[in-house]
């Protein structure tokens, strides 16, 4: 890859350029780890050596102290720290090894697990979400060793079930406050607005995930003899999960607010409908903008069911049926709340007396960052030479990130970014997952950029 042009040809981007087969290369073997952070669908030893991966990595880079955490979730975190100047401020830099499931293996133009590049992207699992924000970090502390040493002290956190969100790493650094201490976190997994536009996230919706148990019979009964008067649990589940969608499809959970407004960067519906890939005469869902509805306001989506496969099923009133749900929740609102107006919720919107079950999976509470702070300040220049001079903008994401509030909770002093390589042309969480080598080269300049400016604004 040719060094960047324009404001970005500097002695330290050239760098960050030449280490780009690097980036590939490590990026490739971190790919090829299926880790998937549920037993359930891959082994555990795939995260294990993962980390273990990591943890080789960063102790070959120079880290100090390296760990694997044992989370409480059952789950493996990776820590290091790199001591810099005596009195430097200490940044911490955020990724997750962890990814989502393929889901169909079969719709992947080439292996999920295996990075290929094509059309000028890399495709595979994980590589924008969130090992490529890994290497990102990497690639820019190699960078800043080569031109005159790194001007701060570093940890790295690299967690090992973000997208689970069964919480391990937040339980693991309440039990441990002064391990993550730092003056400026960046977090790594979130993305430009659009490829090439330097975009920082200044919000993200929390979550709740419950899993929702109907049942209303000892056992599944013939459809012929007792259909028309026998409950049916499937049925009954459909009409629960319908409740949660008012006629536009907007989310309706009781007592939950649902008309908060976006202030700030827009998203045109017909860039949002490319993006999501919407089919020709098939509409939006919901009501207000497209920013209202993404990043300011609750939504709740069906993530699966356990029911019979129309494969094989047969003629019978279902005695039992099962889904599991998501709520996001805006900045603003509560998400034990939520979860509690949720589960109220689903229980009174069973029909026929059939009996309900809310089982709590998962919770991450909502985000602001405070985006006129210093480090705001230094990544708004950093950003602005490895994008040619394109200024910063802010945006929110509607995606979760439990950790932040956390971290927010327990430096309240801190200062937290979130960058990431997650544009919409990665499509993270869906089949054929990319990331873009120049956003990865941009991204890797810009954290060195940040890490030399930043400490000015904390020591002086």
């Amino acid at each position: 890859m040719s060094p960047m042009s324009g404001s970005a040809d500097s002695p330290l981007a050239r760098t960050v350029a030449a280490l780009q087969p690097r980036a590939r290369t490590e990026l490739a073997e971190l790919v090829a780890f299926k880790s998937v952070a549920d037993p359930a669908q891959f082994p555990k030893s795939e995260c294990e050596a993962a980390a273990d991966w990591i943890a080789t990595a960063l102790r070959a880079d120079g880290f100090q102290d390296v760990a694997l955490l044992d989370t409480p979730d059952g789950t493996q975190s990776v820590y290091g720290f790199l001591p810099g100047p005596a009195g430097a401020p200490t940044v911490l830099l955020y990724a997750h090894y962890d990814v989502q499931p393929p889901l169909d293996e079969d719709a992947w133009i080439s292996p999920p697990f295996e990075l290929t590049e094509r059309d000028g992207r890399w495709y595979g699992r994980g590589a924008a979400d969130c090992k490529g924000g890994l290497i990102m970090h990497l690639t820019a502390l190699r960078a800043l060793k080569e031109h005159g040493g790194i001007p701060v002290n570093v940890k790295v956190i690299v967690e090992g079930s973000e997208e689970q969100g069964t919480g391990g790493l937040e339980r693991y650094a309440e039990a441990h406050p002064e391990l993550l201490a730092a003056d400026a976190i960046v977090i790594g997994d979130t993305g430009n607005f659009r490829v090439g536009l330097p975009t920082v996230t200044s919000t993200l919706r929390g979550m709740t995930l419950v899993r929702v148990q109907v049942d209303t019979l000892a056992g599944n009964l013939h459809s012929g003899q007792f259909g028309g008067a026998a409950p049916d649990a499937l049925a009954a589940l459909i009409r629960i999960l319908d409740s949660l969608r008012d006629e536009d499809g907007s989310t309706t959970v009781k007592g939950l607010a649902a008309d908060a407004v976006w202030e700030g960067l827009q998203y045109a519906e017909e860039d949002f409908r490319k993006d999501a890939k919407v089919l020709d005469g098939v509409e939006l869902i919901g009501n207000g903008t497209v920013a209202d509805r993404v990043w300011a306001r609750p939504a709740v989506t069906v993530l699966g069911i356990d029911c019979p496969p129309v494969i094989g099923a047969t003629p019978s009133v279902q005695a039992g049926a099962r889904a599991l749900v998501s709520l996001r929740v805006p900045p603003g609102t509560d998400a034990v709340e939520a979860t509690q107006l949720l589960a109220a919720h689903l229980e009174s919107a069973a029909p026929w007396g059939a009996r309900v079950a809310v089982e709590q999976i998962g919770q991450g509470q909502p985000f602001r960052a405070d985006t006129d702070s210093p480090a705001y300040a230094s990544m708004a220049a950093a950003l602005r030479e490895a994008y040619d001079g394109q200024e910063m903008q802010t945006a929110g994401m509607g995606g979760s990130i439990p950790l932040c509030n956390t971290l927010a909770g327990l430096y309240p002093d801190a200062e937290i970014l979130l960058i990431g390589l997650s544009e919409p042309e990665a499509q993270i969480h869906a089949v054929n997952e990319s990331v873009s080598p120049r956003e990865l080269e941009r991204l890797s300049l810009a954290v060195a950029r940040f890490l030399q400016s930043y400490s000015p604004h904390v020591v002086g």
